[in-house]
């Protein structure tokens, strides 16, 4: 059995989005059905539709950001009921059996059988492919699907799904706090989120960015100090002194201005990813303060429910531009140009 859902859609790589309709399994025993509200935009979703990254399945439908209300639950869901406001991310299965998912850390599941949001195998639909929250509702394992507070504004959290948890998990991981120096580097959808999460912690959080434009707003969201990053002055200023800095950059960069920054025992964590690799970074750099270099991808399902429960005690959402579906491919070319402050946020009710 299954319904039918309105959407937008990539039919190759080169074709804009256009209107389509989808398929959803009907709702099983351990399901969630959700209208979709709002669905935030992310890069991935351009370079998934555009074919940058290997592997897209056509038609393809994007979006991992979700927010909306639930419709309908299985007889054996107990977290849901009709009317909740509820939200999907980047994944909706895992192996669920390996050590890491047992953990609740689905997103670094040991078998690699993360089913992502969108473009992954569905096997309620054998042969097709999972669709995203480029449409107007979805269904969802109630163990992949998330509670959502009414004290947030629904537009400003769908993009907590990615951006948000992007960000929170590694300074969460590494620990920022009171009495920390945290840098985040990047003030763009990913980067508003990481300033906003280092104050909400208590770090004294620096923004590094190369527009020297962007310092009064850097500051609005909770940056105590601003580096220009390409100005080696007021780089070389702050040697010697961050316990963490996270980087958002999805462009291919020199680390070594960025990990000559680290105090001893102190993490650069790479969350962006760059269509080509980094130059090796300094070795020597690394060994004479004992720094690291590390990695972090989203978060698991319950660090992920952690995150919006911290942003409805703190009201911390997403800085966004809300537009119709329509709109989407003007959006794109926008955010190809950093033409956006910091994420756009698709209103579903522009499908009907």
């Amino acid at each position: 059995m299954s319904t039918t859902a309105r959407a937008y859609g990539a039919k190759d790589k080169t074709s804009p989005l256009t209107a389509m309709t989808l398929e959803r399994r009907d709702v099983g025993p351990s399901d969630v059905a959700i209208d979709i509200l709002f669905c935030g935009v992310c890069h991935s979703d351009l370079h998934t539709v555009r074919s940058e990254w290997p592997g897209t399945e056509y038609p393809c439908v994007p979006g991992h950001e979700i927010l909306g209300r639930v419709t309908k639950v299985g007889g054996s869901v107990k977290g849901y009921k009709a009317g909740d406001l509820a939200a999907v991310g980047c994944m909706v299965d895992s192996c669920r059996d390996c050590e890491n998912c047992k953990q609740g850390l689905e997103n670094y599941c040991r078998r690699n059988a993360i089913r992502f949001t969108y473009n992954s195998p569905d096997p309620s639909f054998p042969g097709k492919q999972t669709y995203g929250g480029y449409a107007s509702s979805i269904v969802v394992d109630e163990r992949f699907c998330l509670r959502v507070s009414e004290k947030l504004d629904p537009a400003g959290a769908a993009p907590l799904l990615c951006a948000g948890i992007t960000l929170y998990s590694p300074l969460k991981q590494w620990g920022a706090a009171k009495g920390k120096k945290v840098g985040i580097v990047g003030l763009g959808g990913l980067g508003h989120m990481g300033v906003k999460f280092a104050h909400a912690f208590g770090a004294h959080t620096v923004l590094f960015t190369t527009s020297a434009g962007k310092g009064e707003d850097a500051k609005r969201l909770g940056a105590d100090e601003v580096v220009i990053s390409k100005d080696a002055n007021q780089m070389a200023k702050q040697a010697d002194s961050f316990d963490l800095i996270v980087s958002t950059v999805a462009v291919s960069h020199d680390l070594d201005p960025f990990t000559s920054l680290l105090k001893l025992d102190g993490t650069l964590v790479l969350v962006g990813v760059p269509e080509h690799a980094h130059p090796s970074p300094s070795i020597l750099n690394l060994l004479f303060r004992r720094r690291r270099l590390a990695g972090s991808i989203i978060g698991g399902i319950k660090e992920t429910q952690e995150m919006l429960d911290f942003c409805a005690e703190r009201g911390i959402t997403s800085d966004v531009e809300v537009i119709p579906m329509q709109k989407i491919e003007e959006a794109y070319a926008r955010m190809l140009k950093s033409d956006v402050r910091y994420r756009f946020s698709i209103d579903m009710a522009s499908l009907k």
